[in-house]
């Protein structure tokens, strides 16, 4: 059995099974814990959240950046290739029952995020005058004395290989073939102008990061939420069949008619759970970056607007994305992934569909792109000081150029294994921190 095949057995395993359960059940405990945090705050987050939404927000800085900056650098790594291609695979594979098992992932991965900023907010620190944090500062606090610092490293190195290094190259060649698929354009060539953009925003500083990130993040998810809305009500008809087949599938999966054959429920929840959590990264360790360097009140202020976050990715863009596969009838058990979301907006759009997926494509990769570069930054500084994060910008953009042109099998699952080595030394700090997490949302809403 060669390497490859190995990762690919341990992938299964850890996506599938153990991190399904883990993630699930961080959810679950602090939705109780918590009394339905994501719920009764649901309407204070969109509120907090587009209540002052602005295009043109302060200059982000040293001391951090505005709430609604931090929100959107999040978002833009959240919102990415398995917005386009996750909702597709799950509907492929666990059929549409698959979605309503990423709507539960959804719900309780709310609860989760909002810990997740609330700790990020709470532990965060200034360093050489700079504000800082993210995982790596509340696993310190959790785990005190050397296992604390072991578990915080460990965290910093693999978000840095998943996310900075190998899941750029992943984004970089969806973007790579994406464009030779439908303007047969040399993906090396869109490598290149991806480096060249990323340099200017990379060597731009936090400052650059949210002022791109504030414009591009409202502008892509509009361009499409209005495209998809648009074959949506084209399609109007199939609507209530789309829902019933959803609710349907999701308990008896062989009751619906469609081009999924032989799939089980054990499959729908599979898939729907695994392509949820991995598509709006809750409990994942990442956003979290973001979170922390938001300039709020108080921790939980931040805690409850990364609540909508979940929103947009899960219910609103993956939504749109399985509604639009379902209303168009494309599914046809053979087809999966981003061809079969192409299929269906080839159909809902006409001529104009060959284009739409790979315009949006650009955009949802580019602006990850952004994001998952910011994360690993925040590491590298955490472990080598602000020196290094000219030679990590280097070898990012490296990266981005390589991963436009080679698609190897290997840097994908590579990136999925350590996506899911970072979830363990976050999740079992999240854990630790339920006490504290709890605490400061009854300190919160006490000042309320």
């Amino acid at each position: 059995m060669d390497l490859l095949t190995i990762i690919q057995k341990i992938n299964v395993w850890f996506w599938n099974y153990l991190l399904l359960i883990l993630l699930c059940g961080t959810g679950i405990y602090f939705t109780i814990k918590l009394r339905f945090v994501q719920v009764r705050k649901f309407k204070e987050s969109f509120k907090k959240t587009f209540g002052g939404l602005t295009l043109r927000g302060a200059k982000a800085g040293n001391d951090g950046m505005s709430s609604f900056q931090a929100l959107t650098t999040a978002i833009a790594a959240q919102v990415g290739t398995g917005n386009l291609a996750g909702a597709a695979t799950a509907i492929a594979s666990g059929g549409p029952g698959a979605i309503f098992w990423m709507w539960l992932s959804a719900f309780f991965g709310m609860a989760t995020i909002f810990v997740e900023a609330t700790l990020a907010q709470k532990y965060k620190t200034t360093v050489n005058g700079e504000v800082t944090g993210g995982p790596s500062y509340y696993i310190r606090a959790a785990f005190k004395g050397k296992l604390g610092k072991i578990l915080s490293v460990l965290f910093s190195i693999f978000i840095i290989l998943a996310l900075g290094f190998m899941g750029n190259m992943v984004q970089a060649n969806s973007i790579g073939q994406a464009f030779k698929n439908s303007f047969n354009i040399n993906p090396l060539y869109v490598g290149i102008l991806v480096a060249i953009l990323s340099a200017f925003i990379f060597f731009g500083g936090i400052s650059k990061i949210a002022s791109v990130t504030e414009k591009l993040v409202p502008i892509m998810a509009a361009f499409y939420i209005l495209g998809s809305l648009f074959i949506i009500i084209m399609n109007i008809g199939s609507l209530g069949e789309a829902f019933k087949s959803i609710v349907l599938g999701a308990f008896n999966p062989k009751a619906v008619a469609g081009g999924v054959v032989g799939v089980t429920i054990k499959e729908a929840v599979r898939y729907g759970v695994s392509r949820g959590l991995f598509s709006n990264e809750a409990g994942m360790g990442s956003t979290p970056h973001a979170h922390a360097v938001a300039k709020v009140n108080h921790p939980c202020d931040q805690g409850i607007v990364a609540i909508i976050s979940v929103f947009i990715d899960t219910i609103i863009i993956l939504n749109l994305t399985a509604f639009v596969i379902l209303t168009t009838g494309v599914l046809d058990g053979k087809t999966t992934g981003i061809a079969l979301t192409q299929n269906a907006f080839n159909v809902g759009l006409g001529s104009i569909g060959k284009y739409f997926i790979p315009i949006c494509l650009f955009f949802f990769a580019f602006s990850t792109i952004i994001g998952w570069y910011f994360f690993g930054e925040l590491n590298i500084k955490y472990l080598f000081g602000k020196k290094a994060t000219k030679v990590y910008a280097l070898l990012v953009l490296g990266f981005i150029i390589l991963g436009s042109k080679l698609k190897v099998e290997m840097v994908w699952e590579l990136a999925d294994l350590f996506n899911g080595l970072m979830v363990i030394p976050n999740l079992l700090a999240l854990l630790a921190l339920g006490g504290v997490a709890s605490s400061l949302l009854k300190e919160y809403e006490n000042k309320k």
